[in-house]
């Protein structure tokens, strides 16, 4: 069975686009990018009304420009973390260090959890002054109730993204410790020691041509 770190198998393998597009994270985080563009370009393109006896375009909820700009913001945010983390899950699979991975994982369930809340604050505020917007007939309705129920969409999906970021954080690592490196892009690793015996030669034999060991004055010359 082989081992796998935090929701995905061990480091080595080629990236499989079909498989990754299928996996729920990657669906959902489409889903959540889409929720973002609808509710940041409505409330860009038609969310301000501007009236005849005022200059200046008003936020179609009530005429609190702060409820447009809060939800212009949160999706403009969430759009550019969903590009973010797809981009992760793409590269994910390939991280060998599994403290990276966990790193990765932590921070996905942080952001998801905290942008889920940031949604609900958010669909909260602009269903409140939707309610309160005296004319609710106006031609920008419409695109006040499309806004209003996208940002409901993006409570559940991103829901969903924390949900899943925290089951890939209970997997944890299996079958490894989380000081796994994958030892095809592990360069850090000490060559293995050789065959050489680590102590010096013992069996020192004395040079042929040396005659340390004869008398000097037995040396007799040659006779011509």
């Amino acid at each position: 069975m082989q081992g796998s770190a935090y929701g995905a198998s061990l480091a080595g393998g080629a990236f499989d686009l079909e498989s990754f597009l299928k996996q729920p994270q990657t669906i959902l985080r489409f889903l959540s990018w889409i929720f973002s563009i609808v509710v940041f370009a409505t409330i860009t393109a038609e969310g301000y009304i501007n009236p005849i006896t005022q200059a200046n375009g008003k936020c179609m909820f009530n005429d609190n420009d702060s409820a447009c700009s809060f939800g212009v913001g949160i999706g403009i945010l969430a759009f550019l973390a969903c590009v973010v983390f797809l981009l992760l899950d793409a590269y994910f699979p390939q991280i060998s260090n599994a403290k990276e991975r966990k790193y990765i994982v932590i921070g996905d369930l942080g952001f998801s959890a905290f942008w889920t809340f940031l949604w609900f604050i958010c669909f909260c505020v602009l269903a409140n002054q939707w309610s309160k917007t005296p004319d609710r007939t106006a031609v920008a309705a419409d695109a006040a109730r499309a806004v209003v129920a996208f940002s409901f969409f993006s409570i559940i999906t991103w829901g969903l993204l924390s949900f899943f970021a925290y089951r890939r954080y209970q997997e944890g690592v299996t079958d490894f410790n989380e000081e796994y490196r994958d030892p095809a892009n592990d360069h850090s690793s000490p060559y293995p020691a050789g065959p050489y015996p680590s102590s010096g030669p013992t069996g020192y034999q004395q040079s042929p041509f040396s005659h340390s060991s004869e008398n000097p004055g037995d040396y007799q010359p040659p006779a011509y």
